[in-house]
């Protein structure tokens, strides 16, 4: 009797491991949480607990639901393999245009204006950069004839016997000093309108050019893509790629087209602007250089009043000569 107990307690001790073991093997509880992406990570705790009963179905359903976040990722990697679609496209047909192997599309009539805007450009930016080494070089000239007027007028007081030719020579140089106060004033005032037109105007139409620029190599792009599409076969695989490349190609040339007429327009406007800016400029500066070297201190102060120019006097706060020694 005894013995046959002890026999169904080893075989009840047996079906327990053997049970156990078989739920230790099962698939759900052997997968390892390890090298598992987040996602799968909760699907294998979640079955586990319902497996266990600590689980109800409807939190399972829950719990295992995809996460609303994933979509916009989704959306950003799309958009990030289109911007980088775009640039080889793009980076290609510049090669082949560089090698002479592309074809590119040219508005000859559009390209001549813009690169005598950019050949007048640089021409521009040459006359500022004298027209500055004279400012400066009068300037230096202006403190030479203050400093010589303040000698002269020094030597008028201590040589009684030169008094007034010392003193003639004294007026002339202060005379002369103050014209090139005049004269600097009107130069300074050409410098800066013919730098603005330069750096504001000119540069602002030469944004819109390289814009322009932009999306004539990604209209040429797409063209040249549309182009080797349709030379090759037409199936049931490469149509969907051809109604693609069309769709991508037309959107690009609308977007080449508005370019192409805002940069007709700028460069309208621009020449509009820069010959009534010019042609004033170059009067002020005509008539008030013609007015310093003919003398004419009236003409010159008129030339002044005439564009509205009030001087700021670089020298009128320098201590005289005679204060500086």
């Amino acid at each position: 009797m005894v013995k046959q107990l002890r026999r169904q307690r080893r075989a009840e001790i047996l079906t327990l491991k053997q049970r156990k073991a078989r739920w230790l093997r099962s698939p759900i509880e052997a997968q390892p949480l390890k090298f598992q992406s987040p996602a799968m990570e909760t699907w294998i705790r979640a079955q586990r607990q319902y497996s266990r009963g600590t689980l109800t179905p409807v939190a399972l359903v829950l719990s295992t639901s995809p996460s609303p976040v994933s979509p916009p990722a989704t959306l950003l990697q799309q958009q990030r393999a289109s911007l980088n679609q775009d640039h080889s496209k793009c980076t290609r047909q510049i090669l082949s245009e560089k090698l002479g192997r592309g074809s590119r599309t040219v508005d000859l009539e559009l390209e001549a204006q813009i690169e005598v805007l950019r050949d007048n450009k640089r021409k521009y930016q040459n006359v500022i950069r004298l027209a500055q080494t004279l400012a400066n070089q009068l300037s230096q000239i202006m403190q030479t004839q203050r400093q010589l007027g303040d000698a002269f007028a020094d030597l008028s007081l201590k040589s009684p016997e030169l008094h007034e030719e010392f003193g003639f020579n004294a007026e002339t140089q202060k005379l002369l000093s103050k014209n090139g106060e005049n004269l600097l004033g009107a130069i300074t005032f050409f410098i800066a309108s013919v730098n603005t037109l330069v750096d504001k105007t000119i540069d602002d139409t030469m944004i819109t050019i390289k814009q322009y620029e932009v999306a004539r190599v990604e209209y040429d792009a797409y063209r040249t893509d549309l182009e080797e599409l349709n030379l090759g076969p037409r199936d049931a695989i490469t149509m969907p790629k051809i109604e693609l490349s069309q769709q991508q190609f037309q959107l690009h040339r609308e977007k080449y087209e508005k370019m192409r007429e805002d940069v007709a327009v700028k460069l309208k406007f621009l020449e509009e602007n820069k010959v009534k800016v010019l042609h004033n400029q170059l009067i002020l500066f005509h008539n008030a250089i013609a007015a310093y070297y003919a003398g004419n201190q009236q003409q010159l102060e008129q030339t002044l009043k005439q564009f509205h120019i009030k001087l700021k006097m670089p020298g009128g706060d320098s201590p005289s000569w005679l204060e500086e020694h």
